[in-house]
């Protein structure tokens, strides 16, 4: 365990096994069809520009589920219970967090995120503005079982997991998360969790395939990051963004769309391209309310509270183990 200055900051460093980015790329282009891991978006440039995304007019989750916090708190806090624990899982940009704790003001906030020093930071920040907060970073990779750390363990449990990240996982992943963060509340825990809703697909589309090119620039910066580390060779300019909603399963799908063919090569290996073919490299699942409430009940847990704006675009959804 390291601590910084603060005598309420503790960092607890679970050292999760580094990503072989090497060996998930070359694994990922060698299936049929190509894919690559949402995971590995988030270099530098590549959490700037999904930083840059969450301010644009066509992308509305963001935006919606703060202002559902913010007018909900409270009720949210009441929810949960404010004599205990929160868990964040997958701390990201803090802004999210801030509007629940104003609201909630637990005993400890625990965020567990995989990427060291942007927890330290944020987790650090938070417990300087919040000097009568206990804050416990834990490093580690939530979406793998986890032991917890003795000095947050048998404390009373509650979770936050923002931004519908859930739907970043295939149903039957989705469903091993919930159940494992249930393992983490445990039986008298709560969960409150961001989970986008299913709409006209114009505008998820729009969402997704904003005018200003952000997001595309977001999805090409993959191809940038695996030429830069991987000593790779892939024309960008042959490679077009693509996103589309597609209605059978109920996801945005993000694809990397060869506009031309080409030969790439990464460390000795070679993969050919036709002009049309794709690299899949995201999923994002919308669902409506009770097609979650659904998913929640196959992990065994139940919904108690869901919260959603006048629009029915978002919603936030109060689970407990069941």
């Amino acid at each position: 365990m390291m601590e910084t200055a603060l005598p309420n900051f503790h960092f607890h460093d679970l050292h999760p096994e580094p990503e072989d980015f090497h060996s998930d790329v070359i694994a990922g282009l060698r299936q049929t069809p190509r894919q690559l891991s949402p995971k590995f978006f988030y270099d530098e440039r590549g959490s700037q520009l999904f930083d840059a995304i969450t301010r644009l007019p066509e992308y509305y989750p963001t935006r919606t589920e703060i202002d559902l916090l913010q007018r909900h708190g409270e009720d949210m806090a009441d929810m949960l219970g404010n004599d205990g624990l929160l868990f964040e899982l997958g701390s990201g940009s803090d802004t999210k967090i801030r509007v629940l704790l104003d609201a909630l003001q637990p005993q400890t906030y625990a965020p567990i995120d995989i990427s060291r020093e942007p927890l330290r930071l944020s987790a650090g920040a938070i417990a300087g503005d919040h000097p009568e907060l206990e804050v416990h970073a834990i490093c580690t990779d939530y979406s793998k079982p986890l032991a917890l750390p003795g000095v947050v363990a048998a404390k009373r449990r509650s979770a936050f997991f923002p931004g519908s990240s859930i739907g970043n996982f295939d149903p039957g992943q989705a469903c091993d998360l919930l159940r494992r963060i249930a393992n983490i509340i445990g039986p008298e825990g709560r969960l409150l969790i961001g989970v986008d809703l299913k709409k006209a697909p114009s505008r998820l589309h729009a969402a997704y395939n904003d005018s200003e090119g952000v997001t595309a620039q977001f999805n090409l910066n993959l191809l940038t990051r695996i030429n830069r580390e991987l000593d790779a060779d892939f024309d960008l300019a042959a490679f077009r963004h693509e996103a589309f909603y597609n209605a059978q399963l109920g996801r945005i799908e993000m694809h990397l769309v060869a506009t031309a063919p080409q030969r790439v090569r990464i460390d000795g290996c070679c993969f050919e391209f036709q002009a049309g073919e794709s690299i899949h490299t995201e999923n994002s699942y919308k669902f409506s309310v009770e097609e979650f409430q659904t998913l929640a009940a196959q992990a065994g847990m139940a919904s108690l509270r869901v919260w959603q704006d006048d629009d029915a675009l978002f919603s936030v959804h109060c689970l407990q183990p069941v």
